[in-house]
């Protein structure tokens, strides 16, 4: 199949999905998104909790153990076991464990202000992948809301105060994952093949042993052992309220991919990370105020929901031909 037929099957999916399934997909991807956001950062920030890794592996864990259970029940369907389902799945499982690591990683380096903005360049990134994997073609008005939102975040990260470099390898790393993860997914829930359900189960299952044995090699799991707060109920509690957002976010994500476009589960996570910049002004407290990197965390989020507005008028004059 050619990357314009694959484009022209995407427009006419979404063109047949009803209206409220997309929005009710995309809002629930985008408080799922918010929440795990927040309780991650709580985790990894004020509960100074050494190791993402580990917590990534928690998230899996619970993905793994709910869908299996729901199986075993029959509330969910999804094949069994084959050989052919790695050749099916692939590149997503190894994306997958990227973007799950990266972003815990950044959101544990990083003030939750210079995460949302730097996630920012999710966008161009989708849009690029967009255009090369499904042949998508994209307005000029569109471009040049990305660039302005481009030069939002490089104003807000040269005036960045608690710069970590760290933080931004690993935010910028888990834009192009999530890019790459946005666009594949999109290509990989045929309901006649993995469905929704399959997707989310063996991605989990190929890659939380390597993501074990990547805790343990660099020390991740053996911190993760020793933390001091395991006794704390609070912090077990959002411990375990994180694996389950974790799994909640991967199924909000893979819906939502489900009935719109990759662009539009992209642009959602922005829009969400609007709310999160400002609240992490607050909270956290590792944000440090200079007004140069305000005007560019400003200038972000305020052209960013320009793009929503005219990314959606896109679509839907897309699914109206």
């Amino acid at each position: 199949m050619s990357a314009g037929q694959a484009a022209g099957e995407e427009a006419d999916s979404a063109a047949a999905s009803p209206a409220l399934p997309r929005v009710l997909s995309a809002l629930f991807y985008g408080t799922c998104s918010f929440l795990t956001v927040l309780v991650n950062k709580a985790l990894l920030s004020a509960y100074s909790f050494p190791s993402p890794i580990f917590l990534g592996i928690g998230q899996m864990a619970a993905t793994i153990l709910i869908l299996y259970v729901s199986k075993l029940n029959k509330i969910v369907h999804f094949p069994d076991f084959d050989k052919s389902i790695p050749v099916k799945l692939f590149p997503l499982p190894l994306i997958y464990v990227g973007n799950h690591l990266s972003g815990l990683s950044s959101t544990s380096k990083l003030s939750l202000p210079m995460f949302t903005v730097l996630r920012k360049f999710t966008i161009p990134l989708t849009l690029l992948l967009e255009i090369i994997i499904l042949g998508k073609r994209y307005p000029l008005n569109i471009i040049v809301s990305v660039f302005a939102i481009i030069l939002g975040a490089f104003i807000a990260a040269g005036s960045d105060l608690s710069f970590n470099l760290e933080g931004y390898i690993f935010v910028l790393l888990n834009d192009i994952f999530t890019a790459a993860n946005g666009v594949y997914t999109k290509q990989k829930i045929d309901p006649k093949e993995l469905g929704k359900y399959g997707v989310l189960f063996y991605n989990a299952c190929f890659m939380v042993i390597p993501t074990v044995i990547i805790s343990f090699s660099t020390g991740d799991f053996q911190q993760a052992t020793h933390f001091q707060h395991w006794t704390n109920f609070l912090f077990v509690f959002q411990f375990i309220l994180s694996c389950l957002l974790g799994f909640l976010l991967m199924y909000s994500t893979v819906l939502c991919s489900h009935y719109n476009s990759a662009l539009t589960t992209t642009v959602v996570g922005a829009i969400k990370n609007i709310s999160i910049a400002y609240i992490g002004m607050l909270i956290g407290g590792d944000y440090i105020f200079s007004m140069l990197n305000f005007v560019g965390l400003n200038i972000c989020c305020s052209e960013l929901q320009g793009f929503q507005v005219k990314a959606s008028c896109g679509m839907r004059s897309e699914n109206t031909d």
